[in-house]
């Protein structure tokens, strides 16, 4: 079961400026930026965007047998409409913070839902496409119930934590998808659904 955020704002105002964003350099030309509750009303947002957007179960091969993956997942490809204007205007924000730095928009929206905590990903970086061979970036939207997202260089190492939930953002930028590994990891605490919200450049997964 979902619980609001006593300190969310309910007043949708639009996304906190993103100069406010705190910047972490990571080993090997990575780094994340951290915006604690950028999206006000994060919570309602969740709401709607668990009861509106068609959410599927997918399955994929592993090794020798055929798993379900471990979460709910919607893609909307850059020709399509976002399933909220919350969504669009996070993305212009995005854009407008980062088309410097970045050289380009971002294209895509993903979102998974995490339903309890035995949903959950696994390490990996998004080396799919251009992730593998060039610096791109990777944004975080994250609502719902704080989970931990976890990350780690490439081949091991110091692992670091952030709870993400309730409007707060990460974005992984540099050389992170490919020199480090992010995660999801499962918890036996009991813990609400959490939404994922995923801002990608184009041929980035």
């Amino acid at each position: 079961m979902f619980q609001a955020s006593l300190l969310d704002d309910t007043d949708e105002r639009g996304p906190r400026p993103l100069s406010s964003a705190r910047r972490t350099p990571l080993a090997h030309g990575a780094w994340v930026d951290v915006l604690p509750g950028w999206i006000p009303g994060a919570d309602a947002l969740f709401e709607r965007l668990h009861t509106s957007v068609p959410w599927r179960a997918e399955s994929r091969r592993m090794y020798e047998r055929v798993v379900d993956v471990p979460r709910l997942l919607a893609f909307y490809d850059e020709t399509d409409a976002l399933p909220d204007p919350v969504l669009d205007e996070a993305k212009t924000a995005l854009d407008d913070h980062y088309a410097e730095e970045l050289g380009e928009p971002f294209r895509t929206v993903g979102l998974c839902l995490y339903r309890d905590g035995r949903d959950s990903v696994a390490w990996h970086g998004d080396r799919i496409g251009r992730g593998a061979t060039e610096d791109t970036m990777v944004a975080i939207l994250s609502v719902g119930t704080p989970r931990n997202l976890l990350l780690r260089p490439r081949g091991g190492g110091q692992t670091i934590r952030h709870e993400l939930g309730h409007g707060d953002l990460i974005v992984m930028g540099g050389s992170c998808q490919r020199t480090w590994e992010h995660a999801i990891p499962k918890t036996t605490r009991a813990t609400g659904p959490r939404i994922s919200i995923q801002f990608r450049p184009r041929n980035v997964r």
